[in-house]
């Protein structure tokens, strides 16, 4: 089980307000997509990549906003909206992106699976 962080890229490679994928390796060993955003704000989160409505690996490509106070990534595909701190979708709670801790250290992201 891979509970350990993992360098993902540079901080200076995210555009802010804009998603990238990464590959790394998932809670069980096995490989994992990962959508992650840098906001205007400074904030990172990083969601699982694959869009649970449609199942193709799209979240990165969506669109980052807000709905109130809660920072949003909206699906290219379908449009609903997921919360970037929980992975949640909007409409319908019992979906999920999954989420992954994301911090930076020396200027590298690193992920680490939940």
């Amino acid at each position: 089980m891979s509970t350990t962080w993992q360098p993902v890229c540079p901080l200076d490679a995210l555009v802010p307000d804009r998603g990238a994928a990464a590959l790394v390796t998932g809670p069980g060993g096995e490989p994992a997509q990962v959508a992650l955003f840098r906001l205007s704000s400074g904030d990172l989160h990083a969601v699982g990549h694959r869009d649970p409505f449609s199942g193709a690996n799209v979240i990165a490509r969506g669109l980052v906003g807000s709905a109130g106070e809660v920072p949003v990534v909206i699906s290219p595909l379908h449009k609903q909206a997921f919360d970037l701190r929980s992975g949640a979708a909007l409409d319908d709670p019992e979906v999920s992106l999954g989420t992954w801790d994301v911090r930076v250290v020396d200027g590298q992201v690193e992920v680490r699976a939940r």
